[in-house]
C-alpha cells in the first residue's frame, strides 16, 4: 500500500520518464510484509538545473505524510533526463545499512 502510495504522488507531481520505488524492508531487521524501508530513483524534467538538495527537498515535500507517518528509511537518487542518460544503471548506490533502534 506504501509503496503504491510513493509511486502514485511521484508520478503524479514530478511526471518522471523513470520511476523505481523499493520496498527494502526485507534488508533491515522489522517483520515480515512490513513497508518502512524504501530506494526511489526519479528521472524527472524538473530536476535539470537543480541542486542535490533542492531534489531531495522536493521529494521530503511530496512524501511529507508518509516520511511523517509510514516510512522509517527513504533512499533517495535523482537525475535529470541528461545524468540519467549519461549514467550507467549498476551506478544506482546501493542503500546504506540500516542504523535504526531495532536493528540487531
Amino acid at each position: 500500500m506504501i509503496q503504491h502510495q510513493i509511486e502514485q504522488k511521484l508520478r503524479t507531481e514530478l511526471s518522471p520518464s523513470y520511476l523505481k520505488v523499493l520496498n527494502e524492508s526485507y534488508m533491515h531487521n522489522v517483520p515480515e510484509g512490513s513497508e518502512s524501508h524504501f530506494k526511489v530513483i526519479v528521472v524527472s524534467d524538473d530536476f535539470e538545473g537543480k541542486r542535490l538538495l533542492a531534489r531531495h527537498r522536493t521529494i521530503n515535500s511530496i512524501l511529507a505524510d508518509e516520511l511523517a507517518n509510514h516510512i522509517h528509511a527513504l533512499a533517495i537518487h535523482t537525475y535529470s533526463e541528461a545524468e540519467w542518460q549519461a549514467l550507467d544503471s549498476e551506478q544506482v548506490p546501493n542503500s546504506p545499512d540500516c542504523m535504526g533502534v531495532n536493528k540487531g
